[in-house]
Order: structure tokens, then C-alpha cells, then sequence
């Protein structure tokens, strides 16, 4: 069994790590730091160099230098081989990279480590996908004997900008297809989650990653990330983050009108249906809030039960939340880890104040965990609010914390209307044993992703991605790959 605390104090000790530009490790060119901190105690865990639009313009440059050098002749095969050398860098080094996720960013290393599957098999569908990309010969009605064809191109610099809640699967998210395609990455880690980013691109590079592939500088992102979504020297730039964050990004891409593909918030609707199982909707209605301290794009916020059934579900969810483990992410039996940052906490902490002060009423949480086992860190007790209703702060504003808005409803036709009657639409959940009510539910939810009888699932093979202010484009899937390539037609004149 790995001795955690043990392992945690060798992985990092206040020790400053370089940025990675054109295969070298290297200081800002400022020589200025930033502090990443353990967000369960507050230690110091390493400084980073905080970098600029120095930097990113260092960082296009290799990136270009690369796509237009060696690496443009690699073959499939090779790109094909080279995904494959690092998913086995990857498990090999598996618990290392869990672990300074959660040392990083607090999730509990019970769920980094489950997250292998999902993160392995990622790189080895991009592996897949390298070799199967391809080109049409289409029949044209031109004059002549005339000939045309299409060939699949990679798009070139992808400038990458991330959040800090998944920085594992979020790097292969957006470096896995970009290899496969043959195009080159300069990716922006969040400031608040940069350490295991960097560990990535370590073991990348031992994988034999060529120079300049793949980039990653460290810093805001009011500097180093505006820079690179800004840059006329790239080619699309991809984001996972806030909508309001998204929404600076689409703007700053119409200088040399980059691509964009944009993965943003959500407020997602989990929907209990009065025939629905209780009895194994209820652990996952729970877990599609808490997990991960509620930290995640998808989470199933606003929580519609059938009326008949409400009382007692909110009930079973409360009680299933107040008994959830709360700690320090490396311990083993921890169910909910701390909250990213100070700033992000008091910004949850506000929430749990408006709601009761519009009418709604806390069944369990609603406050801050103390105790001197939490001291330094930023834990809050999962919460449920009962008596919400749609007009209510809490049940229309992403929170972005371990808080469920709870909320009857009496008909299909009414909670689909109230599930849509939001901005966002980026994830839904539906509980029922009819098939028939399933299917009707799935294809009026306004999201792009509903889950039936089950939530948070994401598999390699499967498109995922938003609507409305979620966003657009697609991560996952074939759809992904579109996402990184150029079509150019070709026509030939054979008389």
C-alpha cells in the first residue's frame, strides 16, 4: 500500500520548477515567480515562473519552428507509435502524476487514480485516430475530365488555455489530438493548478517528443494566457474555463480569425422522474454535485424531483451528503477534498449566504468545515438547499462548489421547460425506468451530453462538449479530430 504522506513529501518541496519552450526547461524571461500552494493546508508545494507575452511569443515561435520543421514529415505510424510511448510513460508513472494532481488542485487521490482508464485510453484512441485520417475522391459535374479529391491537413499552432480542476485529462484533451494530427501545442496551464502540467510535458519529452511539439508556459491569465489567444502566430486556440473567460477568448481570436473551439460552464439539470429507482439515483444525484467538491463543468446542480417523490429524495440525498468523508485529498477514504483557492471559497461561501436570504433552506452544510484538521485549507461541508426556486441566484448561477439546488416539478412538459429556461447547456441527467419517458426526456434537454440513469460518464470514443453559452466544438470522438484539421480540395485536369 503507497505511504501517501511519505510520497507526497518527496514529490515536491518548495522547489522551483522551469517552463518547458522548444524542449528546454527555462525561467520567464521577467525572472518573476508565482507560489503554488496545497489548497488542503496551505503548504508550499513549489514556485513556477510567471510568464509572459515574452514567453508566449517564445513559445509560438518553437511551436511554429516545429510544425514547419522536422515534425511535418512524421508519419501516422510514427505520431501513432509516439502516442502510444507515452500512455505507457504515463502508467508507469501513474501514481506520480494522481498524485501531484491532488496535491496541486485537492482532488482526492481515489479519484485520480480511477481516472486511469479514462486518461490511458484517451491517448491510446488518439494513437488509433492518427492513422485514420483521411481524404474523399468525390465525382464532380465540372467539364471535362476532371478529377477532385480532398486531403485532411492539421490546422498548425494550437495555443491551449485550461482550468485547474482536471489538469490531467484536460492536457490530453487538448495535446493528444494535436499529435495525432500533426499539429504543435502551446499550452497555458491555470496559475492556480500548474505543477502536474509540467510533470506532463517531463514525461512527454523522456517519451521522445520532438522540440518544440509541445509548449507549456506557466502564468496568468490576464498576461501569459491573453497573450496566446491574442497571437497572430496561432492557428486555433482551445479553451476550457469560465463563460465570461470564453467569451474574452472568442474576441480575442478575431485579430487573424484563429479557430476557436470553447468548452465553458454549465448549470446542469439532474431530473428524478417519480418512477425512477431511488435507491440507485440517489448516490449518483449526489455524486453528480460533490464530486470533486463540485468543481466540475458538468455538475448536476439544480436538482428536479417529480413532486410525488420529492420529500423523500431530497431527504436520502441529504442524509447521503452528510455523511460523506471530508479531508485532505491523500488520504484514502477522503469523499470530498478542499476548494481550489481562498478567493474561490469565499466566492462559494457567498452563495450559501444568498440562498437562505431568498427563501431557501439548507437541509444539510451550508457553511465552512472547521476544526484544526482543516486549518490553512478550504473545505466546505456538501450542501443541500430545499425550497429553491428557478428565480433564485443559487439556482441559476454556476457555483462551482458542493451545492445542490433541490426543486419539485409536476409534469415532463414543466421541468423540461425549466431544465432549457437557462443560458447554458452543456450537461443533463434524467432517472426513470420507462424507456419510453427516458428517450422523450434525452431528446428535448437542450445539452450536449444527457446521461440516463447514470451521470458523469466520458469515454475516448465519444464526442462531448456543450451548447448555447456552454460553448462549441467538440472534445472526444472522431468530432475531435475535425476539431485539428483543414480540408483542401484538390482538382485535376487530366485532358
Amino acid at each position: 500500500m503507497t505511504d501517501w504522506n511519505a510520497a507526497a513529501a518527496a514529490l515536491y518541496d518548495g522547489e522551483f520548477r522551469q517552463m518547458f519552450i522548444d524542449g528546454k526547461w527555462c525561467k520567464s524571461r521577467s525572472g518573476e515567480v508565482f507560489e503554488a500552494r496545497n489548497p488542503a493546508d496551505g503548504s508550499l508545494l513549489a514556485t513556477v515562473p510567471r510568464g509572459t507575452s515574452a514567453d508566449i511569443d517564445a513559445a509560438v515561435a518553437a511551436a511554429r519552428k516545429a510544425f514547419e520543421g522536422p515534425w511535418a514529415k512524421w508519419t501516422p505510424y510514427e505520431r501513432q507509435n509516439l502516442l502510444l510511448r507515452i500512455a505507457e510513460k504515463f502508467e508507469a508513472e501513474w501514481e506520480s502524476l494522481c498524485l501531484s494532481d491532488t496535491l496541486d488542485m485537492g482532488m482526492p487521490i481515489q479519484r485520480t487514480l480511477a481516472n486511469s482508464r479514462r486518461v490511458l485510453g484517451m491517448l491510446r484512441f488518439y494513437a488509433g485516430q492518427a492513422v485514420a485520417i483521411h481524404g474523399a475522391t468525390i465525382p464532380n459535374s465540372f467539364p471535362g475530365e476532371i478529377y477532385s479529391q480532398t486531403v485532411r491537413e492539421p490546422i498548425g499552432v494550437v495555443g491551449a488555455i485550461i482550468p485547474w480542476n482536471a489538469p490531467i485529462a484536460g492536457s490530453i484533451w487538448k495535446i493528444g489530438p494535436a499529435i495525432a494530427t500533426g499539429c504543435t501545442v502551446v499550452l497555458k496551464p491555470s496559475e492556480e493548478a500548474s505543477l502536474t502540467v509540467l510533470m506532463i510535458a517531463r514525461l512527454m519529452q523522456e517519451a521522445g517528443l520532438p522540440d518544440g511539439v509541445l509548449n507549456v508556459v506557466t502564468g496568468y491569465g490576464a498576461e501569459a494566457g491573453a497573450a496566446l489567444a491574442e497571437h497572430p502566430g496561432v492557428d486555433k486556440i482551445v479553451f476550457t474555463g469560465s463563460t465570461a473567460t470564453g467569451q474574452s477568448i472568442a474576441r480575442a481570436a478575431v485579430g487573424n480569425l484563429k479557430h476557436v473551439s470553447l468548452e465553458l460552464g454549465g448549470k446542469s439539470p439532474v431530473i428524478v422522474c417519480r418512477d425512477a429507482d431511488i435507491e440507485k439515483a440517489v448516490p449518483v444525484a449526489a455524486m453528480a454535485v460533490f464530486a470533486n467538491s463540485g468543481q466540475i463543468c458538468i455538475a448536476g446542480s439544480r436538482l428536479f424531483v417529480a413532486r410525488e417523490i420529492h420529500d423523500e429524495f431530497i431527504r436520502r440525498v441529504a442524509d447521503y451528503a452528510a455523511n460523506l468523508r471530508i479531508g485532505h485529498g491523500i488520504q484514502e477514504d477522503t469523499d470530498i477534498g478542499p476548494i481550489i483557492s481562498a478567493r474561490q471559497a469565499d466566492r462559494i461561501a457567498g452563495y450559501m449566504a444568498v440562498g437562505p436570504n431568498e427563501g431557501a433552506e439548507v437541509l444539510t452544510g451550508g457553511a465552512r468545515v472547521e476544526g484544526a484538521a482543516f486549518e490553512g485549507g478550504h473545505f466546505f461541508h456538501p450542501t443541500v438547499f430545499g425550497g429553491v426556486t428557478d428565480e433564485m441566484t443559487i439556482a441559476r448561477e454556476e457555483i462551482f462548489g458542493p451545492v445542490i439546488s433541490a426543486l419539485p416539478f409536476d409534469s415532463l412538459d414543466e421541468v423540461v421547460a425549466r431544465a432549457n429556461a437557462t443560458p447554458y447547456g452543456l450537461a443533463a441527467g434524467v432517472f426513470s425506468t420507462h424507456l419510453g419517458t427516458a428517450h422523450k426526456l434525452a431528446n428535448r434537454l437542450k445539452a450536449g451530453s444527457v446521461w440516463v440513469n447514470m451521470y458523469h460518464a466520458i469515454d475516448p470514443a465519444v464526442p462531448f462538449g456543450g451548447v448555447k453559452m456552454s460553448g462549441y466544438g467538440r472534445e472526444g470522438g472522431t468530432e475531435h479530430m475535425e476539431e485539428y484539421l483543414n480540408t483542401k480540395a484538390i482538382w485535376i485536369n487530366a485532358d
